[in-house]
């Protein structure tokens, strides 16, 4: 690769990670006022050439006009009842669970969250005593894409060209196996009970996020098989 080129794909790795970092913490907790404050000064892409990335980021900047006061109160209400619901049913709310959406029964600690948790564990990464929800949580599948996106910008500026290479690898392969394999029918699930623009806004970017990351990787991945072919 030319010198720019290099620059390049590094910038775009290092946009991966905060896009990354940027929809964990959303889904992570409620919305508190700093955290408000801070994306509310961030600049978001207009034209990316994804409509779901393209309408998700114009819904969340249309509820960022707002100011905070009259958020806090809906913000919290919305994220209950989009991620947590009732608790009447498997199917009263979005849960933020692989398990729930590829498990037959609707279940939380299954199958998908013992395949995570080994991939976690296989990376050197150990859940925060913190965190007291199931591993197969959307936040942490995308830290893990996060870290991974991290790990990959670091072996870029050590030239270790191979190493990068697996960690684009995994990042296409979680992704395939995991993230996207539920995400679709989540993200559908949220935007029928999402009531602010928000939450709505963030189920589209999430989706069209993801969709885009895949084609990046599956690229950037046939690209090197064809060069090493």
């Amino acid at each position: 690769m030319s010198e720019n080129k290099d620059s390049m794909f590094d910038s775009l790795i290092e946009s991966r990670s905060a896009t990354y970092g940027f929809l964990a913490r959303l889904y992570r907790v409620e919305i508190d006022e700093d955290f408000f404050n801070e994306i509310s000064s961030m600049r978001f892409p207009v034209n990316t050439g994804n409509s779901s990335v393209d309408e998700g980021y114009r819904l969340i900047c249309s509820y960022l006009s707002k100011s905070w006061p009259s958020c806090a109160i809906e913000l919290a209400a919305d994220y209950t009842r989009v991620f947590l619901g009732h608790g009447v049913n498997s199917y009263s709310a979005a849960y933020p669970y692989e398990s729930v959406h590829t498990s037959p029964k609707r279940l939380m600690m299954q199958e998908a969250r013992d395949e995570v948790l080994a991939l976690y564990r296989a990376a050197g990464l150990m859940k925060n005593d913190n965190w007291r929800d199931g591993e197969d949580h959307i936040a942490l599948e995308l830290e893990f894409e996060q870290i991974l996106c991290i790990r990959t910008s670091e072996a870029l500026s050590e030239q270790n060209e191979d190493v990068a290479l697996g960690l684009l690898t995994q990042q296409y392969n979680f992704l395939k196996d995991h993230l996207l394999n539920w995400i679709p029918f989540f993200t559908t699930e949220m935007e029928l009970y999402a009531k602010t623009d928000l939450y709505k806004g963030l189920a589209k970017l999430t989706r069209g996020f993801l969709e885009t990351d895949s084609e990046f990787l599956e690229d950037v991945l046939d690209e090197e098989l064809q060069y090493s072919a």
